[in-house]
């Protein structure tokens, strides 16, 4: 598995029936962009973190930021998993990103944006090998 961009996509999920993630802004690194795109419907959406829309994304048209949080979500689940989640056939040869057949459709942003916080948080804390409940089902030190 290649390793993640982290200062270009520091957060993607799949959850809430999206595709979901923070990405960095190209131009200002105090921006980033909340985008994510619906399961079946292919719904595509980016804003900024206080809720400005991506100048980059019109009609059925994905912005940079959505490809990066497509790109990084392969790397991080598979392009196999995250297609069957999106609900979307990709041909041979073939890239989920093209094969979407969504438009425009604002998402909530702010629940995102918020567990991306509430993961930064995890990054502050302290070495020490005492479990954190909320990260109970994380694997951590297993078999090492």
């Amino acid at each position: 598995m290649a390793p993640r961009k982290l200062a270009k996509v520091p957060f993607v999920e799949l959850a809430d029936g999206r595709l979901q993630g923070v990405v960095s802004s190209g131009s200002d690194i105090a921006r980033v962009y909340v985008a994510s795109i619906t399961a079946g419907t292919h719904g595509l959406s980016c804003s900024t973190n206080n809720n400005r829309p991506c100048g980059g994304l019109s009609g059925n048209y994905a912005c940079k930021h959505l490809q990066s949080l497509v790109d990084e979500a392969v790397l991080q689940y598979g392009e196999d998993r995250v297609a069957r989640y999106l609900r979307v056939e990709v041909p041979e040869g073939g890239s989920i990103l093209h094969s979407l057949n969504g438009t425009r459709d604002p998402a909530p942003a702010a629940a995102v944006f918020a567990r991306f916080l509430r993961h930064l948080t995890y990054l502050e804390l302290p070495g020490t090998s005492t479990p954190i409940p909320e990260l109970h089902w994380f694997p951590a030190g297993v078999g090492r």
